[in-house]
């Protein structure tokens, strides 16, 4: 609960380190707060920072000075982390050359500011488990999140059609209005999920060979049931905190696959060159106007306990993002 994480949290004035040789001193422009900023908060993420630590695993900056050595940056560049855990929920900071991307000027600022976590996750989630064509459909749940987001217009300029699953609401028929525009196909509760209607939407689309799971439980049970045999369900994600569970008949029967994926581990495991081509490719879906920000709230950085209190409500549809 917030109840547990504000009082870990103080607003406090430090040095600047030196900037060595090979680091940057970078002015942060924009940062968001992502569910894993809260897990590792909480002590529940796979990468825990000794403390004390500042927070934030995402956001961009401006390069305001460059070590002797740094060859690749220059004052005025804008940049984004590659690394997890860096601390980007500060006004100034020194970062290692190797740590940060540059990102083109013409990239709006909070495009950039969340462009590191979830449309990366979102792109190689719709590339890497199932050679999807154009006409062919995927199902996620959680579709209003960030990746949610993501994944509906990545997917929408690649000519493949998204089933997206959220939550019933008090706001529904204004988050399925917004979420249509992005570029869904269809937008339908989780209680939908169970109902024999599922037939009627299978008549002007194709079953889905790709499931994306962010929240684990019945949903994820529930999402199985429509996958196409041999189809794949990639969990990213377990906000209900209920395991995934799986009939048998779906393994036997329908030969389904069920898969794993985590966005920091990727980069980890995959050479410069492939992680810049996979930012190409986003750079130039923002830049069509195929791929925008998810809905976002500024908040000053000296209203943070706002913004930490904001990100951790339900049914929340706007990333809290601290501007300095």
């Amino acid at each position: 609960t917030f109840s547990s994480i504000s009082p870990l949290f103080r607003l406090k004035d430090l040095e600047v380190a030196q900037l060595g040789d090979y680091d940057v001193h970078v002015k942060m422009l924009a940062a968001p707060i992502n569910p894993a900023d809260i897990n590792m908060i909480q002590g529940t993420y796979p990468i825990l920072s000794p403390l004390p630590t500042v927070g934030g695993n995402e956001g961009v900056g401006e390069v305001l000075e460059v070590g002797r050595h740094v060859e690749a940056l220059k004052p005025g560049d804008r940049v984004i982390p590659t690394s997890t855990a860096l601390g980007m929920w500060r006004t100034q900071g020194t970062f290692q050359e190797k740590t940060l991307l540059k990102v083109p000027k013409d990239i709006p600022l909070l495009s950039a500011a969340t462009l590191s976590v979830n449309p990366c996750t979102a792109y190689r989630m719709l590339i890497d488990f199932q050679s999807l064509a154009p006409g062919d459909s995927v199902i996620q749940n959680a579709a209003n999140s960030g990746v949610g987001q993501a994944v509906i217009q990545i997917a929408k300029a690649f000519g493949i059609k998204t089933i997206n699953v959220v939550r019933d609401r008090p706001d529904l028929p204004q988050l399925v209005e917004r979420l249509m525009a992005l570029g869904a196909d269809h937008v339908i509760t989780e209680e939908m999920l169970r109902k024999p209607e599922m037939k009627n939407l299978f008549k002007s689309i194709p079953k889905p060979r790709l499931a994306l799971n962010c929240v684990g439980g019945k949903s994820t049970t529930e999402m199985l049931r429509h996958l196409q045999p041999k189809g794949t369900m990639v969990t990213y994600g377990g906000m209900a905190k209920q395991p995934v569970t799986v009939p048998v008949s779906a393994f036997i029967f329908q030969d389904l696959q069920l898969r794993g994926f985590w966005v920091t581990k990727w980069k980890t495991e995959h050479p410069q060159g492939e992680q810049d081509g996979m930012m190409d490719t986003l750079y130039q879906l923002i830049r069509k106007g195929q791929l925008t920000a998810p809905a976002c709230t500024h908040v000053p950085l000296q209203d943070y306990k706002a913004a930490l209190e904001a990100s951790m409500k339900p049914f929340i549809s706007s990333k809290q993002v601290l501007v300095f």
